[in-house]
């Protein structure tokens, strides 16, 4: 049942992802034959990464919690490979201005269901206290304010796009955080005053690996998408030939 969970949030995810995309390739004018096939590009390069995450989960490869850590190896520094090299190449790009600056924030809201799912599998013995929000686990509060923000900031205009900007940096410093607890708890058990991980290898599994796979990385990639607009690409990057 908590699996179901983890994997019906990543679905909704993806189905929101591919409907904004859709969404200002019509407010581009593309035409509908060519939406469908840069859509579908987009999806089939999900699914792609999903069953290479998939594969590997189920072959107990990030069972193993001794160095060099896995997770971050082969799920986490892949993905913000790929995000880098996205976000530098659309920095200019008429999509990235014809895409409301209000969106990547309302989208930092699905970290409330991330949350309450992490509460719930350390009910179930799943995952350990220390990384939820009953321990030192604040990313609930960005996902709860993401709402807020957006709707003053872009609905009303009552608060800046400063503020904004500034959430957006303490967003990603909430996750550095929460990167932080899973990568001590799970492989330097020490700084906890253990000698064993405190990780349980089911949470190596699918569909739990698509937190590192997926989550994290896609929350990041929003917060750093929103700051680049909110800054000005060519305050952002140095503008240089590819």
């Amino acid at each position: 049942m908590i699996e179901a969970g983890y994997v019906i949030l990543f679905l909704t995810i993806v189905l929101i992802v591919l409907a904004g995309f859709n969404s200002v390739l019509k407010k581009l004018e593309i035409d509908k034959s060519n939406r469908i096939k840069k859509v579908s590009m987009v999806g089939g390069a999900i699914a792609l990464w999903t069953i290479y995450v998939f594969a590997l989960s189920v072959t107990g490869f990030f069972k193993t919690f001794t160095l060099p850590p896995r997770f971050p190896i082969f799920l986490i520094f892949p993905l913000f490979l790929f995000m880098g090299v996205f976000l530098y190449r659309i920095r200019n790009s008429e999509f990235l201005k014809a895409l409301p600056k209000s969106w990547a924030v309302y989208f930092q809201s699905f970290r409330i269901f991330v949350e309450l799912l992490f509460a719930i599998s350390f009910a179930a013995g799943i995952l350990h206290r220390e990384v939820t929000l009953h321990g030192y686990n604040y990313d609930i509060l960005i996902g709860l304010t993401a709402p807020i923000i957006a709707y003053l900031a872009f609905n009303k205009q009552i608060i800046s796009e400063k503020i904004v900007l500034i959430w957006n940096f303490v967003g990603l410093g909430v996750l550095t955080i929460v990167v932080i607890l899973f990568f001590t708890t799970t492989f330097f058990p020490s700084v906890w005053g253990e000698t064993t991980t405190w990780v349980n290898p089911e949470f190596a599994t699918f569909p739990y690996t698509l937190v590192a796979g997926f989550l994290m990385p896609i929350a990041v990639f929003m917060h750093v998408l929103s700051i680049i607009q909110l800054r000005g690409s060519k305050k952002f990057f140095q503008k240089v030939p590819i």
